[in-house]
């Protein structure tokens, strides 16, 4: 019976844990999923393990009819001279206005997607993390982004303490396919 109510306890805050954000950080306001859909460019990116090694990295956000997005993520794995792809899905964690969500790509484990910076004009870049300082992007509608950007966003993760010294820049140097 304990071990029952244990497993009953702990397992959603298991599901849940990774889908918060540090309390210094802030997602946008004014968000248009509308806008934010269609496919974003890997500028640069904190390494983890499930993206090592890729280049040419994009994402592309498709709207679903439950009000979820769609989510697949590629990359050029040189390694294996072959694209590698992950399809996951997002669903808002507050109003829609605002840039929380939660993303799985193997349910029921969710991460945080938090859009913490965004070109609120034209939708040409993204800052994005998780729910910890591990993870980081930096997103653009075209495969490079002007250095001033770069150095702006650059500051604003710096500034949230963020590792920005240890940033991967995404290279793309392949044709999308």
């Amino acid at each position: 019976m304990t071990k029952t109510v244990t497993t009953i306890i702990v397992l959603p805050l298991l599901l849940t844990s990774c889908t918060g954000i540090k309390s210094n950080i802030e997602a946008v306001y004014n968000f248009d999923v509308t806008q934010y859909q269609g496919k974003w460019y890997e500028i640069a990116r904190l390494d983890h393990t499930f993206e090592r090694g890729l280049t040419n990295v994009s994402a592309t956000y498709t709207l679903r009819e439950d009000g979820g997005i769609d989510v697949l993520n590629r990359g050029f794995d040189k390694h294996r001279n072959s694209w590698k792809h992950a399809k996951g899905r997002a669903y808002f964690l507050k109003e829609k206005t605002v840039g929380r969500l939660k993303v799985t790509f193997f349910w029921p484990f969710y991460g945080a997607y938090n859009v913490i910076a965004l070109d609120h004009e034209n939708y040409s870049y993204a800052l994005v993390c998780s729910s910890n300082k591990s993870y980081l992007w930096f997103l653009a509608r075209d495969k490079t982004l002007d250095n001033s950007i770069v150095d702006k966003l650059l500051s604003n993760a710096d500034n949230l303490g963020f590792e920005v010294d240890k940033l991967i820049f995404v290279e793309h140097d392949r044709p999308d396919a």
